[in-house]
């Protein structure tokens, strides 16, 4: 059986199809949440543009307060937005948060150490040189770059690429998906369950996680359990689309199709995967009429099963075609202690499912099974158990949060 690191490896090492001329988009600023960086973005000003002052209160020199108890005259006000005039030696100005310090002043002073007195102010302090002082450029200087090529565009990052004015930002394209589901047994809610049928739980679970990953989602449902059409299927969603995702059907029982039409349209690998849940995995690729293929990954049909190994591969996966740089591919393991003990060491690499406990520990799902789909639910992430590895209580485990799985 393949590793997950050698398995991640061969499914990274894809080239990535979407740097091409088309594939770029300039598309505003305000609507390029979770979309990819195509290039590199550089800041034209400096941030914050001039000194402004951090604190409501007063612009002084600093040398005009030094007794701790100075009265001074005010000589102007100042909110935000507006620009002041010199400010007089032996003067103070009034002034608020975000407004500029007017040329002559190098303090402010917060006005919870000043007392107004009429026309004049007790300034009850003895300031430094550049107290509460926001210096122009301290947080970006002009010509640096702010966002790099591959960032996967978050809400901070929007507002950081709109506090240096850009507009609009290049991304490429979204990547297109389709997915379908074969399997006499599956039914959808709100239809009637017949004798030995279920209900397609894992089209809501993987179409919802590729809608976080931001996909162009064709979602052709389930498709009937015989091979042509399976094959229909196929060659239908290759010629349109980047990616062909599915979930089960894929063994090589005489009942399972996926296998046989995906190599009968291009070609396929079968990996048996030493990870408990999701240990079979298919790769491949699906010839298009027009020309160049698409890729095929299907995954198991046990539900968590398909679950997990849409986290562990399926996602990073397409984030590598994305263009997503390869550092922000899987998110960091966090050590978090152990409250529950593991004996039943497994020769596969496992992913636990379990929870934050108030003490600050994890617990675990009482029932692990590839099935049990109440534990995805429940738990707060996954545990990287390593093979051949039990748990005791007390000792900090690889925990993978679903918060940062699932985006």
């Amino acid at each position: 059986m393949l590793t997950v690191a050698d398995a991640l490896a061969v499914l990274l090492d894809t080239d990535r199809p979407l740097v091409d001329d088309g594939s770029i988009e300039l598309i505003p600023t305000l609507e390029a949440n979770g979309r990819v960086l195509a290039s590199a973005q550089t800041s034209q000003l400096n941030v914050p543009p001039a000194d402004n002052t951090q604190m409501d209160g007063y612009a002084v020199r600093a040398v005009d307060c030094t007794s701790g108890a100075a009265r001074l005259p005010v000589s102007q006000r100042i909110p935000a937005g507006h620009v002041g005039a010199l400010l007089q030696a032996g003067t103070a100005a009034r002034i608020f948060t975000g407004a500029m310090i007017p040329a002559g002043a190098d303090a402010v002073v917060m006005q919870e150490m000043c007392e107004a007195d009429g026309d004049a102010v007790w300034i009850r302090h003895v300031p430094k040189s550049g107290e509460w002082v926001r210096r122009s450029g301290e947080d970006i200087r002009s010509g640096s770059v702010i966002l790099a090529a591959g960032t996967r565009l978050r809400p901070q990052d929007l507002g950081l690429a709109a506090s240096v004015g850009l507009e609009t930002l290049p991304v490429l394209r979204k990547l297109r998906v389709a997915m379908f589901f074969t399997g006499d047994e599956l039914a959808m809610p709100g239809q009637p369950l017949k004798p030995g049928a279920i209900y397609n739980s894992n089209r809501f679970v993987l179409r919802g996680l590729l809608e976080n990953l931001d996909c162009e989602i064709t979602d052709y449902g389930i498709v009937p359990d015989n091979r042509e059409a399976t094959r229909e299927a196929l060659r239908r969603a290759a010629q349109e689309h980047d990616l062909i995702l599915t979930s089960g059907g894929v063994s090589v029982g005489e009942e399972d199709h996926v296998k046989p039409a995906v190599e009968a349209e291009g070609r396929l690998n079968m990996w048996q995967i030493a990870m408990k849940p999701g240990k079979p995995l298919a790769f491949g690729e699906v010839r298009r009429a027009s020309g160049g293929n698409a890729f095929f990954i299907g995954l198991p049909g046990n539900p968590v099963s398909s679950f997990v190994t849409f986290l562990i591969f399926v996602r990073p996966f397409i984030l590598h075609q994305q263009g997503v740089a390869a550092s922000a591919l899987m998110p960091q393991a966090l050590a978090m202690r152990a409250d529950f003990d593991w004996s039943k060491a497994d020769r596969r690499q496992e992913f636990l499912r379990v929870k934050i406990n108030d003490r600050g520990g994890l617990d675990l799902f009482p029932h692990q099974g590839s099935g049990v789909l109440t534990s995805a639910v429940w738990g707060d992430g996954l545990v990287d158990n390593p093979a051949g590895k039990t748990i005791a209580s007390g000792e900090l485990l690889r925990f993978l949060p679903f918060s940062a799985l699932l985006g």
